[in-house]
């Protein structure tokens, strides 16, 4: 929203030096563009929704983004932008108590409720956006693969982690699912060649704005760390291998989330054919007429149940041989990224958080293991194998839930492997082995656990990670290394050991406990599996 002055703003700061309840104005900024104003969190300052492109609408639809129309006055900073259009879907993670808990740090059903094509926002948190400051920048890239989510979530608040490392974070909304990967190059032609990609096109714009507008922020457009969990991981990786990103940025972490290859653009084109057709789309002008909730409706009809876990298609770059030149990680890892220290790592039990929603999950007996494994093939039991001599007290149900990350494990590992072997830069890889008490430990160390730990929202994520003190140890220690990785390119705290450089003669593992300790290729059996799990 453009206010042509914040008048209102203004006058709330004297009263919230006498009442600390009240939130003061922040400093007005001036990007490229124009000036934002936001308001305190903390003593914090904290800019939110802030336009770094122009509104992908109209003929902009499924094209690169362009940067924004300069505006008059100062835009109002005190409120997110919204989210891209959402494709969560109920089917997901499972409403009990639990989950309707964890919902409050990420809110998917929420964020579907106020969703917007006009979603390309940023937020900024700075301990001091005036005073010149040359402070680390870490851009945060959301979770969701690239069907759901935003940079809004309360889990993702950077507040904290801005206040404890003095660096200024960033959170990034950009197109999604339909809107940011729909491949429509070869029904309409070379005016769309880079719809397949514009969502993350979307990311590079919010790196150009990070260079551009950071230092009036107080950041040092010098020292850029790219993260991401999950989806952002894999958003991470590509930008990694991507030339219009080259530059951009100066270190990577990589959460739960490596992307070593690309979706292709045959099988994007033939799922954007099938969900044109049904919405009975046959021209151009039709598709530039159909409203947002209307795509959004025939993407959910052209997609068969289950394609979120992988037995479908799917939304993603794609290695179009120019945006994305190929498979970021395969046959090696990218050129451009050689001088990039990489952190990358998982969690122990990725799966615990999908699986839960399962009528079968805690009722599993080791006959319907044996089934449900043996129907998935020879990696599969592999897998339940070794991880069964490794966790004896592991549950049918866990042994399930664990195998079936088993890809998280595989995918991290290739792609540490494949960067050690080329890059000057140091990579570091963790694995997560605390587990959240919440429901009893019956999700151990799930997928999302280690999000506000290394943001150091520990207290404000209870739903996930519990209340007891051993939660706040995992977030100093989490976070400092984090922080310490976004300074200097190498993770460390003094509630840790060294951490040694991973490579392929030297695997070393950073396992995060309560006792921390680096380990040597701790799944090793699992690393081994043939690619086909």
């Amino acid at each position: 929203m453009m206010l042509a002055s914040i008048t209102a703003l203004a006058l709330c700061a004297p009263a919230a030096a006498q009442d600390p309840e009240l939130p003061a104005a922040t400093p007005v900024v001036k990007t490229d563009t124009g000036s934002v104003q936001g308001l305190e969190q903390g003593g914090i300052d904290a800019f939110l929704g802030v336009r770094y492109a122009a509104p992908p609408l109209g003929d902009l639809r499924f094209q690169p983004p362009e940067k924004p129309a300069a505006w008059e006055g100062v835009a109002d900073a005190t409120g997110y932008g919204a989210p891209c259009m959402q494709l969560y879907s109920a089917s997901g993670p499972t409403e009990s108590e639990m989950t309707r808990r964890i919902q409050a740090i990420f809110p998917t059903s929420t964020e579907a409720k106020m969703d917007n094509e006009d979603c390309l926002f940023l937020n900024v948190w700075t301990s001091a956006a005036d005073d010149g400051g040359k402070r680390p920048v870490m851009v945060w890239f959301h979770g969701g693969g690239y069907a759901y989510g935003s940079g809004n979530w309360p889990a993702y608040n950077g507040r904290n982690l801005a206040e404890k490392g003095d660096v200024v974070v960033v959170t990034v909304n950009h197109r999604l699912n339909a809107f940011g990967y729909l491949n429509l190059a070869e029904k309409f032609g070379e005016e769309f060649a880079a719809s397949g990609n514009v969502g993350n096109l979307d990311l590079v714009r919010s790196l150009e704005w990070v260079r551009d507008n950071i230092a009036a922020f107080g950041g040092d457009p010098e020292n850029v760390t790219i993260m991401g969990e999950s989806g952002g991981g894999s958003k991470v990786s590509h930008l990694m291998a991507m030339p219009a990103a080259d530059g951009l940025f100066d270190k990577a972490v990589i959460q739960s989330g490596p992307g070593v290859t690309s979706g292709k653009p045959a099988e994007a084109a033939d799922y954007a054919d099938k969900i044109l057709d049904t919405a009975g789309v046959e021209t151009l002008q039709g598709l530039r007429n159909m409203r947002s909730d209307e795509i959004v409706e025939a993407v959910r009809k052209a997609t068969r149940a289950g394609s979120a876990m992988g037995r479908g298609p799917q939304f993603g770059p794609i290695a179009d041989g120019t945006i994305v030149p190929r498979d970021p990680f395969l046959p090696a890892a990218p050129e451009q990224s050689r001088e990039i220290p990489v952190l990358i790592g998982y969690n122990k039990d990725e799966m615990t958080l999908f699986m839960a929603a399962q009528p079968w999950f805690g009722r599993l007996t080791e006959d319907t293991l044996t089934a449900m494994t043996g129907a998935m093939g020879e990696q599969a039991v592999a897998a339940v194998a070794a991880y069964r001599a490794r966790y004896p007290d592991y549950s049918p149900t866990h042994l399930a839930a664990i195998a079936m990350g088993a890809r998280f494990v595989r995918g991290t590992y290739l792609l540490a492997d494949q960067q050690a072997k080329t890059a000057s830069a140091p990579v570091y890889v963790y694995r997560l082995t605390w587990e959240t008490p919440i429901g009893g430990g019956m999700l151990r160390t799930p997928h999302t656990l280690d999000i506000p730990l290394m943001f150091d929202n520990a207290a404000e994520s209870a739903a996930l990670v519990g209340t007891g003190e051993d939660a706040q140890t995992m977030a100093d220690m989490m976070s400092d290394a984090w922080i310490a990785f976004a300074r200097t390119g190498t993770p460390s705290s003094a509630l840790l050991p060294e951490w040694k450089a991973y490579t392929p003669a030297s695997r070393n593992v950073m396992e995060l406990d309560v006792e921390p300790q680096l380990v040597d290729d701790p799944e090793k059996d699992i690393r081994e599996l043939p690619s086909e799990l």
